[in-house]
């Protein structure tokens, strides 16, 4: 997944502010203790990242 389309796929889900505030504020255990941007800038695959999200924060299937 190229981070384009996953920053997208965060906005869709999020709307456009808080897809942000969450990506750099919210920690999860699941990204080993980082947020979604610190996972993405230790080299993380963006779809992994997505994945985790989706798990965690309950994305509807059809959004995934």
């Amino acid at each position: 997944m190229r981070l384009t389309v996953f920053r997208e796929r965060m906005a869709e889900h999020f709307g456009a502010g808080y897809a942000e505030t969450f990506a750099r504020d919210h920690v999860m255990s699941a990204l080993g203790g980082r947020t979604v941007d610190e996972a993405l800038s230790d080299g993380w695959d963006a779809k992994e990242v997505w994945q985790v999200v989706c798990t965690v924060m309950d994305v509807p299937r059809e959004k995934r």
